[in-house]
């Protein structure tokens, strides 16, 4: 590309304002047009740099050297009123997490008209007809009833539909995606991501990605940038990057990727848990106006898991993956069904039912909502044992001391609290709490999901070692299949409350016999096919 720059970063220097720096004197260029990933570990201040350039670094941040050209002037000098005047109109962003950028208190319809209302001369009419063709061109289904809705009413996938709506109306020159699809299950990733990239191509918008996902990186991109403890270590056109990267760090990232593990011969031993029929209904709600009909989120699974099996729940948003694994774990009441563990009929406060609790432990999404924040590492983990008979204080103690050595945390982490922890040592800490009792089952529900690449491969690294040396068997969930092509042994697809297909892993992944596992898995993106997408698009335009 010969055009000048849309956007040039030049030794970008960030720090506190106690003087601690964060980024150093990074530079990269956008041109029109494209579209640049920025690729790094959480921490190497690749979201602080691109919200630099929309002049939404947090106040405690401030810049303390380089320059930062949009569209041929340097707007860190430009007054707060001229650079709001670019905001929304020259540059927009989509955000990681749609809920927390969208305001609760407000209809959709609302919200989108405000960036209309404050950047054009259009008339009331014309921001509505303008606001409908968008959320219908981002396949928002009745786009009249969407205006009146509230975000809450909307899937994850749906609001970051409704994110990109309200970015791409003012048509800016650049758009700013920060992370736009964690979360989001593969299906809905790639739907999000081929309208993102659509709507770009249709109007010129460049595109700044910042994302750790690097197949999808590869996929969408023309150049990436990789970033590494506020550095810019590596930058380059994408296939020659990704196919012959020149620095250890890059060729580290790459090598994190999830490979397929070893196959594992199916255990003969008769299974720990069975369930059978298991339904879950959830019960209606109504309030003066409005009333919500009982839903049906489990429709009858039958399932089992070998001892020392990893079995995997895959499916899309909402298909029952965690309502099942909660229900199994005993913190959902269900409707009909049976459940057996290790041969015995469990039943919610019956005979068994707290040994089963204590057999049966979880290891949630967000470790952060999930461990007490007044509480340090040693009393989080050290609750887990209240209730082992006959375990004396100084036990206790060489128990949790044993268990942070096995999940590769040091002795002093034991007296700190989870705000003092970075994301990868608080899901250390949550597999700590559910393996230290020795259990003879653990329900991993998305574990790894909100990690960067390096941190989730150690910790999925560190879930296979617990596994192999404690032998307890696991129901892993997740909507990153290749997290699962690694680590599991058996896979079950769900799709609305429903098993559509199950099988040993190499056969569902090699050999998928339902349609929508074959949809599922031709919507993940992998590192060869994305390179090889991306030059047939090269080559297309």
């Amino acid at each position: 590309m010969n055009s000048p720059a849309l956007l040039e970063v030049r030794d970008l220097a960030l720090a506190l304002r106690n003087g601690t720096p964060l980024v150093h004197g990074i530079g990269f260029e956008v041109r029109p047009g494209e579209i640049v990933g920025i690729v790094g570990e959480s921490g190497s201040g690749k979201t602080l740099a691109a919200r630099s350039v929309m002049g939404l670094a947090p106040p405690a941040i401030q810049r303390t050297g380089g320059a930062i050209r949009f569209e041929g002037q340097d707007i860190t000098q430009l007054a707060p009123a001229a650079l709001r005047k670019l905001r929304g109109a020259r540059m927009g962003m989509v955000f990681q997490e749609p809920m927390t950028s969208l305001n609760p208190s407000m209809p959709i319809g609302r919200q989108l008209d405000e960036g209309l209302a404050l950047h054009t001369r259009l008339t009331p009419a014309e921001r509505r007809a303008r606001i409908l063709e968008m959320l219908a061109r981002v396949r928002i289904d009745d786009p009249v009833g969407a205006l009146a809705a509230y975000p809450h009413r909307f899937s994850g996938g749906m609001r970051q539909r409704i994110m990109l709506a309200s970015a791409m109306l003012l048509r800016p020159a650049l758009l700013i995606a920060d992370e736009p699809t964690t979360a989001l299950d593969a299906i809905v990733q790639r739907d999000v991501l081929e309208l993102m990239v659509g709507l770009t191509r249709e109007h010129g918008t460049a595109v700044l990605m910042i994302s750790h996902d690097l197949p999808m990186i590869a996929r969408y991109t023309d150049r990436i940038v990789v970033m590494h403890h506020g550095r810019i270590v590596e930058q380059g056109p994408t296939a020659a990057l990704v196919t012959a990267p020149q620095e250890p760090y890059t060729r580290k990232l790459l090598a994190a990727m999830p490979q397929r593990g070893a196959t594992r011969a199916p255990s003969a031993a008769p299974p720990v848990l069975e369930v059978d029929g298991l339904v879950v209904d959830y019960p209606g709600s109504g309030g003066l106006f409005t009333k919500r009909e009982p839903r049906r989120a489990l429709h009858g699974i039958d399932l089992r898991v070998g001892a020392g099996e990893v079995v995997a729940l895959v499916g899309g948003s909402g298909s029952g993956k965690t309502t099942l694994g909660r229900t199994i774990a005993g913190l959902i009441r269900p409707t009909a069904g049976s459940l057996r563990f290790e041969g015995k009929p469990i039943v919610p406060g019956g005979d068994g039912w707290a040994r089963y609790r204590a057999q049966c432990q979880m290891v949630f999404q967000d470790p952060v909502s999930s461990l007490d924040p007044r509480m340090t590492v040693a009393a989080l983990i050290g609750e887990a044992l209240r209730t082992v008979p006959g375990l004396t204080p100084a036990a206790k103690q060489a128990r949790i001391a044993e268990v942070l050595d096995e999940v590769a945390l040091s002795a002093d982490v034991a007296q700190r609290y989870a705000h003092e922890l970075s994301g990868g040592q608080r899901q250390r800490v949550a597999i700590a709490r559910a393996v230290v009792r020795r259990p003879a089952f653990i329900v991993a529900d998305e574990p790894v999901s909100a990690l960067d690449v390096t941190v989730r491969a150690q910790i999925l690294t560190l879930f296979a070692q617990l596994q192999s040396r404690h032998g307890f068997s696991c129901l892993f969930i997740s909507h990153d299949l290749g997290v699962v092509e690694q680590i599991a042994d058996r896979v079950v697809v769900m799709r609305q409350g429903a098993i559509v297909e199950a099988g040993l892993r190499d056969q569902v992944f090699d050999r998928p016999a339902d349609a929508y596992t074959q949809e599922l898995l031709g919507a993940v993106p992998r590192l060869h096919t994305a390179l090889a997408q991306r030059v047939l698009a090269d080559q297309a335009a």
